[in-house]
């Protein structure tokens, strides 16, 4: 296996760095950030325009690039480092993938081109904050996250046509047009100004219940918060909500009887649903790994520079050993954890192969690789951003100092797809390291020993720890 970068690859993190260098320093971050939309949107322009960066991984026949999770992964590395506040990870690592695998021909003739083009943005809402359950990163994605037919969760009922007395019973399956959409979610990424909703709900009650993919053409929200509906969408609130990563602009959504389309054509089928989402976990994590790289990888280097510059006792505080020994852990671990990350972005592009070399379903990488390489990655990230701030000293400590962007992605990136122990614990089901009655040396019995079920308080702890 040749595990080198192509020229292709290495063109694409050049030209990037070269323009967020010039485009993205911490200053024109922070400015960013406080408008509307909570990013500079020529940037994004520019980078969709010029090197076509949501449409990396989408095919040529659809407007895209015809890369990979690969080449995703390398810009999002590049992003990372410059702590890009922009709609990259919601259009192109949850959304766009979702409706180029469940969308039918119409649908993804119509959205594709102009996400790839950056003429739309989109992004995934699920409800209850919820994200990483439905993409079968902490868990199994076959139950009822997104709602359960229970109170609480997104709702979908199948629009009677006109005419019809009744609407369908047959398990939430329509026999013909619209659907309805009522329900609230919180935590979604870019979900002020997305003009493509993928929403998940729940539909056809509790006992036949299903949970599926939908499509809500959103009018540009230009982020605001809003006190009635948005504007040619019934039925559709949208307020940005405070997050302590203001570089990751997150919404809540109020669903009022939102008209909204089947992603997908037929009746749906949730077993397709369910895989197309731990797909695009595996690409998602790959691409949200390489961004916790990037970050850490600029962290470090920003910190060894202020080491090398402060004096303290008439000589640079990084001529002492134990600051030394310090950077030289965080370094070790930052490369364990590109390497990770790597492999994920790698795996989710190659999949197993079916008979006769082609594809498998979705794309399925090796089970577990994207959990595994996030959990490694966003532990390696919060060690650079803690020691960064430690080590920069009384100005470290500043909310306004450049460190503390670094800290807060850090903090907010476990949050919105960890935390690390689910994602390793559920690496390690996916992987079979630990199958049901298995016992391990230590015997059972023992307190926190391994003989304990998956989940006990013994083993949380361990995992954290």
């Amino acid at each position: 296996m040749d595990a080198a970068f192509t020229e292709e690859q290495h063109e694409i993190r050049r030209t990037l760095r070269e323009l967020l260098l010039k485009r993205c320093g911490p200053d024109e971050v922070k400015a960013a950030v406080r408008t509307p939309a909570g990013y500079d949107t020529q940037l994004w322009q520019q980078l969709a325009g010029r090197l076509g960066l949501p449409g990396l991984a989408l095919p040529t026949a659809y407007g895209g690039v015809g890369c990979g999770p690969t080449e995703l992964a390398l810009a999002c590395e590049e992003t990372g480092r410059a702590v890009l506040p922009s709609p990259l990870m919601a259009t192109a690592a949850l959304a766009a993938p979702l409706i180029l695998a469940l969308g039918s021909e119409r649908q993804r003739t119509a959205l594709l081109p102009a996400l790839a083009a950056g003429e739309l943005t989109a992004t995934l809402a699920v409800p209850g904050g919820r994200l990483a359950t439905a993409l079968a990163l902490t868990g199994p994605n076959d139950g009822g996250w997104a709602g359960g037919g229970r109170a609480g969760g997104i709702q979908a009922r199948r629009a009677p046509q006109e005419g019809e007395a009744v609407p369908s019973k047959n398990g939430g399956r329509p026999a013909g047009g619209g659907w309805r959409l009522y329900g609230e979610a919180g935590q979604v990424l870019n979900g002020h100004t997305a003009e493509v909703l993928v929403v998940a709900a729940h539909t056809g009650g509790f006992a036949k219940g299903r949970t599926l993919l939908f499509l809500v053409r959103a009018a540009a929200g230009g982020g605001e918060a809003r006190s009635g509906a948005e504007p040619g969408v019934p039925g559709l609130l949208r307020t940005r909500q405070t997050a302590l990563d203001e570089t990751r602009p997150q919404a809540r959504l109020e669903l009022r009887d939102v008209p909204a389309e089947l992603l997908g054509e037929g009746d749906g089928d949730e077993a397709a649903v369910a895989g197309a989402l731990a797909a695009t976990g595996v690409t998602a994590a790959a691409a949200l790994a390489a961004e916790a790289v990037g970050a850490a990888d600029t962290a470090l280097a920003r910190t060894v520079a202020h080491v090398q510059q402060r004096e303290q006792f008439g000589r640079p505080i990084g001529s002492f050993q134990a600051v030394q020994h310090r950077l030289a852990d965080l370094y070790v671990r930052l490369q364990a954890a590109r390497s990770a990350a790597y492999y994920a972005a790698w795996s989710a592009g190659r999949g197993p192969s079916a008979p006769g070399g082609a594809a498998g379903p979705y794309g399925a990488a090796e089970p577990g690789v994207g959990a595994l390489a996030l959990a490694q990655t966003l532990e390696s990230l919060r060690a650079v951003a803690a020691e960064a701030v430690q080590l920069h000293g009384g100005i470290g400590f500043t909310w306004e100092h450049e460190a503390h962007l670094y800290f807060k992605r850090a903090a907010c990136d476990e949050l919105l797809l960890g935390p690390v122990h689910r994602l390793r614990a559920r690496a390690a089901e996916e992987a079979g390291l630990f199958p049901d009655g298995a016992e391990e040396p230590g015997g059972a019995g023992k307190p926190g020993g391994s003989g304990e079920p998956a989940g006990a308080p013994g083993r949380a702890a361990a995992v954290e720890v």
